[in-house]
């Protein structure tokens, strides 16, 4: 990484070592970093190049970032190789990440819980099971649905919807209050 500036070198190290605790390997993680603070689109040997690995684990680690859709391919006219960039974008990837994220644990975490509740229980401890997964089966569907409805929003809306953090709790309640005085 000697041919990196300090704070491309920086970025790019944090990355790598951020990427375990994410559930992706440390070079999988520099080699999105690199990418993502590129100027211009990279091909694999450059890739190889800069970060000192080999050009198989350059390639294992592409394919794996085309598989979380956080790289895009791309080919130059004259020239025979492929190119990656990373959205610029930061909300994008972040929509992106999420929904992978959501396809590759949520969504079959969800079927199993599914077809769990569809089952007759032959004892108690079942029932009880049952009745707990139902409780986490509800939540994660609360959650997936308030997600999709998010996902809709443009980018501002949701920006500021997230500025107000704490805020939408206060708001809540004051139209929690207000149904109830109505009824009264």
């Amino acid at each position: 990484m000697s041919t990196l500036t300090p704070l491309v070198a920086a970025f790019v190290g944090h990355f790598g070592e951020m990427g375990s605790r994410w559930g992706i390997n440390r070079t999988v993680g520099q080699i999105y970093a690199l990418i993502f603070v590129s100027p211009a689109p990279l091909h694999a040997d450059d890739i190889a190049d800069k970060l000192e690995f080999s050009r198989g684990n350059v390639s294992m680690g592409l394919k794996e970032l085309q598989a979380w859709r956080l790289v895009r391919l791309r080919h130059f006219p004259g020239d025979r190789r492929e190119y990656f960039e990373a959205p610029s974008d930061a909300w994008e990837i972040f929509q992106t990440l999420a929904e992978e994220r959501r396809r590759r644990e949520i969504e079959p975490t969800l079927s199993m819980l599914r077809n769990a509740l569809l089952e007759t229980p032959a004892t108690d401890a079942d029932r009880v099971a049952q009745q707990r997964m139902k409780g986490m089966h509800d939540v994660i569907e609360l959650m997936t649905t308030w997600f999709d409805d998010v996902q809709r929003l443009d980018q501002q809306t949701l920006s500021q919807l997230m500025k107000m953090g704490s805020k939408v709790q206060r708001v809540l309640e004051f139209t929690g209050k207000l149904r109830s005085s109505s009824k009264e």
